[in-house]
Parts: structure tokens; C-alpha cells; sequence
């Protein structure tokens, strides 16, 4: 059972995501059916990750009385009802509820299915957290041509009729599964909310290590085709392939992220992937080749991607089953708050000192942050840094 719970939540999680990144692809599409301008197109796409994070610190609570897998099973109803409201939307207001909607419903999904993957598989949670994380990348990187082929033969609207009916679909196969046979009682509800945020240290420390990298990636990935095209000085269609292959570098940045979480020592891997990315980073500023930005490209995605299932892993390996759950959804939420921020921030650097500049200053600010937690972990007093029967 365990196998096909597994494999059907890989196939929600891959549909989830595809409702949070369907939106970009039709940006020019609903410009024009609506007559709307690019900040208010943009403010739909913004919406879809206001709402993904919105949601999760008060599921975290609602945790605590419903079962995680009952969570699951409503975010998917309530994906369905949102994609299918928004594929029947008539104004850009309610296109913009629609976008808000789906947001919601996907990031109740996340701190709900993230935890329940770690205890249907204890002994290969990182493993486990990679493969539904990538079936979920696999989203980002398919996600243009999906949206390009239902345009060829019908309307924007069909593109969220077809995810509502995929969705209510995969539900209600998750929804035979679970009945058919009971999942392991420590997937159940957490106990105490207010227990969970005792554990601020450790979810702090969570924050600070994928807040860090996570921050500027919003940044990097939001601007890089502009920075491809500009102070790199590559072709339009060249930078829009690299955009796509740095998502692409997520697959197996997932997919080995998580099984080298399982095998290495908790903090200096995630403190090693902070110094890689930033590494990266510091080699995209400084090639000027098309080879060159082929390999910066594919080593930012690549450790990027691998840092969100490590970090899962270390929190999820380290906070007791109780309160796992609930104390998830509280970092899962603040981090994605902080990381959402990034694009802003690196906007107004970038009209002030360039983006080289400010891709340096972030890449600094990693390394920063990096030495600063590995200086708290060598005296000791890194919380979670020794896990009781983990690795350190």
C-alpha cells in the first residue's frame, strides 16, 4: 500500500505545481483576452505564491485536529473547485481570486504531504522527499509546453478544466487507496500547536538555511532571461532555453538531494550545498561564454533544488512525531515568505549597482550566512545539529 499511496501523491504533487506554474506561460494570452497590462497580468502570478504561502502556518494548526492525509485529500477537492472557478472567470478580478485560490489550496497541500511522505518511508525519508519533489519539478519544466499544446487546439479556460478534471481524478484514486488499507497511526494528527512552535529553534534554523539561498534564487531566476539577454549579451531564444534548463537541473537536483541526505551528516551537507550555490552563482557572474553559462546554469539548478529536500529532511528527521507536522507548516509558511520577497529586493540592487554586482553581493551574503551556522555547529549549539539517533 505504502507504494501506491506513494505513487499517487506523486502524481497529485506533479498537478498541484502544475496549477501554481501554469499561470506564467499564459501571461501574454490573458493580456490579451482581458486587455490587461503586464502589472496587472503579474499581479496573477504573484497572487499564486501569496496564497501558497498564506496558507500553510494555519494548516499547520488545523493540523493538529485533522489527520494529514485527510488535509491532502481536501487540497486536491479544493484544487479542483479552484482551477475549475478559474477556467470559467470572466474578469481579470476574478481570474485574480481564482489565481489566489489555487495558490491556497497548493500550499496546504505541501505541509500536509511533505510530512505524511516522511513517515510512509522513516528509514528513506531524504529519498523519499527527493522523488515527490521532483514529480513536482517535473511540473515546472513541463508546465510552457502543456499550456502551449491546449492553446493549439482550445482556449486559456481549458487549460484549468483539464487540471480540475486531472485533479478530482488523482484525488479520488488516493482517496481508494487510503480506504483500502490504514496508513502507519504516526501519519495522523498532530497534538498541540502551541508545542510545535516550542521548537522555534530548530525551525529557525530551517528558515535561515533555505531562506538564505532561497532569497536570492527568487531574485536570480525571476531576472534571467533579463540578465541573459543584457549583461550577458545572448539571444532571446538562447536564454529562454537556459531558463528552461536550469528548472531542468531541479529533476535530479531533487531526485540525488534527497539520497544524499539520507547518507550524509545533516549540517555540513546543507552548510556544502549553501557554499555550492553560492559558488555557482559566483561562476555565472564571471563566464561570458555560452558553454560557460551552460554549466553555471545547470550548477544553480542543480544545488538549488537539492537544498529543499535536505533541508526537509534535517527538520523532519529531527522534530518528534507530535509535533512534526504542525512545526513544518510554520517554517514552510515564514520561508516562503522571506523568499518571496527576494525579487524586489534584487530589483531595486539591480538599478542601483547592476546585476553583476548584486549577484555578487548575494552570493556574499550565502557565504555569510554559511560560516556564521558552521561556527555555531563547531562549539555545539546549532539546534538540531545532533539529532537524537541521527547523524551530525
Amino acid at each position: 500500500m505504502t507504494r501506491r499511496a506513494f505513487g499517487t501523491l506523486c502524481g497529485l504533487v506533479f498537478l498541484v505545481n502544475l496549477g501554481r506554474v501554469g499561470f506564467a506561460p499564459l501571461v501574454p494570452t490573458i493580456g490579451t483576452e482581458f486587455a490587461a497590462t503586464p502589472a496587472v497580468v503579474g499581479s496573477i502570478t504573484t497572487l499564486v505564491w501569496v496564497g501558497s504561502a498564506l496558507s500553510r502556518i494555519p494548516i499547520g494548526y488545523v493540523l493538529t485536529r485533522v489527520p494529514r492525509h485527510y488535509v491532502v485529500l481536501g487540497s486536491g477537492v479544493a484544487l479542483a473547485l479552484a482551477a475549475g472557478g478559474t477556467g470559467l472567470a470572466g474578469s481579470i478580478r476574478h481570474l485574480q481570486t481564482g489565481a489566489l485560490f489555487i495558490g491556497l489550496a497548493s500550499g496546504a497541500y505541501f505541509v500536509a504531504a511533505i510530512p505524511l511522505v516522511g513517515e510512509l518511508y522513516p528509514s528513506g525519508r531524504g529519498r523519499a522527499i527527493g522523488i515527490h519533489g521532483a514529480a513536482s519539478q517535473l511540473a515546472a519544466v513541463v508546465a510552457p509546453g502543456v499550456v502551449v499544446g491546449v492553446l493549439l487546439v482550445a482556449g486559456w479556460s481549458a487549460v484549468f478544466f483539464l487540471l480540475a478534471g486531472s485533479t478530482l481524478l488523482v484525488t479520488g484514486i488516493l482517496l481508494l487507496v487510503l480506504r483500502h488499507d490504514p496508513l502507519p497511526e504516526s501519519a495522523g494528527a498532530d497534538r498541540n500547536f502551541r508545542a510545535a512552535l516550542d521548537h522555534w529553534p530548530l525551525i529557525l534554523v530551517g528558515v535561515v538555511v533555505v531562506g538564505a539561498p532561497g532569497f536570492v534564487w527568487q531574485g536570480v531566476f525571476n531576472f534571467y532571461v533579463t540578465y541573459l539577454t543584457g549583461p550577458k549579451g545572448i539571444s532571446s531564444a538562447l536564454a529562454n532555453t537556459l531558463l528552461t534548463v536550469v528548472f531542468a537541473a531541479g529533476l535530479p537536483g531533487f531526485w540525488f538531494g534527497g539520497r544524499l541526505a539520507d547518507r550524509l551528516p545533516r549540517i555540513p551537507y546543507l552548510l556544502g550545498i549553501l557554499v555550492s550555490f553560492s559558488a555557482a552563482l559566483g561562476v555565472l557572474v564571471l563566464v561570458e561564454s555560452v558553454a560557460g553559462l551552460v554549466v553555471a546554469t545547470v550548477l544553480l539548478g542543480g544545488t538549488i533544488h537539492a537544498m529543499f529536500p535536505a533541508v526537509d529532511t534535517f527538520l523532519l528527521g529531527s522534530l518528534p512525531a507530535d509535533n512534526r507536522a504542525s512545526a513544518y507548516a510554520v517554517f514552510s509558511g515564514t520561508a516562503l515568505f522571506l523568499e518571496s520577497t527576494g525579487s524586489g529586493v534584487l530589483g531595486v540592487a539591480v538599478e542601483h549597482v547592476g546585476f553583476n554586482a548584486a549577484f555578487v553581493a548575494g552570493a556574499a551574503g550565502i557565504l555569510v550566512v554559511a560560516a556564521g551556522l558552521g561556527a555555531i555547529h563547531a562549539r555545539g549549539r546549532l539546534p538540531g545539529g545532533r539529532p537524537s539517533g541521527g547523524r551530525t
